[in-house]
């Protein structure tokens, strides 16, 4: 699997004998990170599916109103984003660029679409108590509301605010700011994740259903293929630079044997390959749901007898 090719890398490069300063004078405990700032919002996402999942089960029956399978997803997503936080993996993708690039792309695209599957917006609603929902529920019919996520949830906007957080947090001028100052840090992951998060949703749940699925499906091959081709392009552009795009990034990369251009190179085909793979694959997937969507939906002829 993709995934499994971006982690056999990277752990090829950490498999390189550090050199005698850096990585081996680092106690391994203080490797992990433990960021309230972003810790907060997994924990109260996670309790209130959780809360909101049984109530929905108890009111229903198991299974129902949210699928097992999408429980499965959730959790599994809120464990790669969990992980991706707070490993430390985290922590050296603030000194190492291709650990950098494998700790955005667990996030945005195997969490982010694992998460969207699940659908979360149903048994968060659940979570609040029951007197609060229809007010809830009224507020997201205000019109203003109603409105701003009518625009930002259509595939045309949402493909144009994931690329564009994509490429904007890749100038350089950011990228260096967020490594400077935590707080612009938090907010390049933010950024990252609830983009993605919102693009896998709008493919996996926007507009259309029934028939017109099958425009909504073939949206989604458009969205993706977009999505390819430009995160392939800035991933070429690291590839074959010939100059540091951000010098302070690659701290690190001596310890692994490489110099920081080649940790540049490492992180751009990272993001060019692996993350295309995915993308493709997901593409492939709307691509066969959309060429088999008739012969499940399609009425059956009606007999014609002779005579």
């Amino acid at each position: 699997m993709p995934s499994l090719s971006i982690a056999a890398l990277l752990l090829a490069v950490l498999a390189q004998p550090a050199r005698a300063h850096g990585l081996s004078d680092v106690d391994a405990r203080s490797l992990w990170s433990y960021d309230p700032w972003l810790l907060s919002p997994l924990y109260l996402v996670g309790i209130a599916f959780y809360v909101g999942t049984q109530r929905l089960w108890r009111q229903a029956g198991g299974g129902r109103g949210v699928s097992f399978r999408q429980v499965t997803a959730f959790w599994t997503g809120w464990l790669v984003t969990a992980l991706a936080i707070t490993s430390p993996l985290h922590w050296l993708g603030e000194r190492l660029f291709a650990a950098h690039m494998v700790e955005h792309e667990l996030l945005m695209v195997v969490a982010a679409p694992l998460m969207a599957y699940a659908r979360i917006n149903g048994p968060l609603l659940w979570s609040l108590p029951a007197s609060f929902r229809p007010a809830a529920g009224r507020f997201l019919n205000l019109v203003p509301v109603a409105g701003a996520w009518g625009f930002i949830s259509h595939p045309v906007s949402v493909t144009a605010l994931h690329g564009t957080a994509l490429w904007a947090w890749h100038a350089p001028p950011l990228y260096a700011w967020a490594l400077a100052d935590s707080a612009v840090h938090r907010l390049q992951h933010v950024s990252f994740f609830a983009t993605a998060l919102l693009f896998w949703w709008v493919l996996l749940h926007g507009r259309g259903q029934g028939r017109s699925s099958r425009i909504r499906d073939g949206i989604a091959i458009a969205c993706l293929f977009i999505t390819i081709l430009h995160s392939g392009v800035l991933g070429a552009l690291l590839t074959i630079s010939p100059r540091l795009w951000i010098p302070g990034q690659g701290a690190l990369a001596g310890e692994f044997g490489l110099s920081p251009l080649e940790d540049q190179q490492l992180a751009g085909i990272l993001m060019w390959v692996p993350m295309g793979i995915l993308y493709t694959g997901a593409a492939l997937f709307f691509a066969h749901r959309w060429l088999t969507v008739n012969d499940s939906h399609a009425p059956l002829a009606p007999i014609r007898h002779p005579g």
